[in-house]
């Protein structure tokens, strides 16, 4: 018998998502099935974003309320938890690509990749027409891809492993 305690490798209780490094090409074909769930997520935002004010006029005044406005109260609590619900369903479906949701109200997201050794992304927002824009990670502001990084995985320049 072992004196050491069991203890979960990772006791947060999701599994360690493991690194993904995805190539320009992956990342473009990925791209219809993100923009989809994207969408929805920025959809479902604003949906909560107009329901927030009623929800809380309606809480406010719950004490007062007549019998069509308690309804509607509870049907706007019920709401805002379907909705909630659907965002982290989204978000969960995002993460099981390995995309990271970088704006949930701008739909902007990030596809991991490594550019010339280094941990990049490349990044997409909602309305743009393909994944047209790179970064390394940690930095903010977006570049465009190089043309000649069209064909897949970025260029090694001299003296990167």
């Amino acid at each position: 018998m072992s004196s050491s305690p069991n203890r979960a490798s990772h006791p947060a209780g999701k599994p360690r998502r493991k690194d993904v490094s995805l190539d320009l090409s992956t990342a473009r074909k990925m791209l219809p099935l993100v923009k989809s769930i994207v969408a929805d997520i920025v959809d479902t935002q604003n949906r909560l974003s107009r329901l927030v004010p009623e929800r809380d006029a309606l809480d406010d005044n719950r004490r007062v309320l007549d019998w069509a406005a308690r309804q509607r109260r509870y049907a706007v609590h019920d709401e805002f938890t379907q909705a909630e619900k659907a965002l982290a369903h989204a978000a969960n479906e995002l993460d099981e690509l390995g995309v990271t949701l970088v704006d949930p109200k701008g739909g902007q997201v990030d596809f991991p990749t490594r550019i010339n050794g280094r941990q990049a992304v490349f990044s997409w927002r909602l309305g743009e027409d393909a994944v047209g824009h790179w970064r390394y990670t940690g930095e903010r502001s977006r570049r465009p891809i190089p043309a000649d990084w069209q064909s897949g995985t970025p260029i090694r320049f001299r003296g990167d492993v």
